[in-house]
């Protein structure tokens, strides 16, 4: 297999981005193997970066990894592209890959702006580790977890790590619908075309106002 893809830079994954490569080694700090470090950089990036639905980038600038470092927020898709910069910048050949999913345990504003309980092309990423490759998760921080009444996923360098099945109660959370396949760059523009025809009220408000006023840990929160 060719790796040089899952290990270049792109407009949207910037890894050579100095803000990235200097993030990316302060969290290997001390680490020289492979699957340590990509442990040390999932759970920077899960709960370093806070997880907001409401501010969905509309355009490569915006969905960088190198602005979401910046910003200490995004969604599932730019946390992964973070993610996917950070891995590549330590030299882990690291890519991008997405599935649509059920969310049962979704805020009632965000189910309300979002008229759906599914969530199209939701972001994961995939290292190349110890000969295969390994799905890592980094969306839900620990503090929203820890509020919305979810397990938090954990990463070992070895087993996917993908979907919150079942909440802390044993609920069903979340369930696997479709997979959208691997990626070494963004697909922003087959992203924002199934969500426009997935989220026609949200995608339509999003285009005037750039972000939807909330706080989805809060309301996450009240909603247990």
């Amino acid at each position: 297999m060719d790796f040089k893809a899952y290990l270049e830079a792109t407009d949207a994954i910037d890894c050579e981005h100095p803000a990235i490569i200097e993030h990316s080694a302060k969290s290997i700090l001390g680490l020289t193997d492979d699957v340590d470090k990509a442990i040390a950089l999932y759970y920077a990036v899960r709960d370093s970066v806070r997880y907001d639905p409401y501010k969905i980038g509309m355009d490569i600038e915006s969905s960088r990894a190198s602005v979401t470092l910046h910003n200490g927020f995004g969604y599932c898709v730019t946390k992964a592209v973070l993610l996917t910069a950070l891995g590549r910048a330590v030299g882990i050949a690291t890519r991008l890959g997405f599935a649509d999913v059920r969310n049962h345990l979704t805020s009632a504003k965000l189910r309300a702006v979002m008229q759906s309980d599914v969530f199209v092309w939701h972001g994961y990423v995939e290292f190349y580790l110890n000969g295969e490759w390994v799905k890592a998760t980094p969306a839900f921080n620990l503090s929203l977890c820890q509020k919305a009444g979810i397990k938090p996923l954990e990463f070992n360098g070895h087993d996917d790590s993908i979907f919150h099945e079942y909440d802390q109660s044993g609920k069903r959370h979340m369930e696997y619908l479709n997979d959208h396949g691997q990626f070494a760059d963004l697909p922003l523009e087959m992203i924002l075309n199934d969500c426009i025809r997935s989220y026609p009220n949200m995608m339509s408000y999003l285009k005037q106002k750039s972000s939807i006023t909330g706080d989805f840990e809060n309301e996450a929160e009240a909603t247990v």
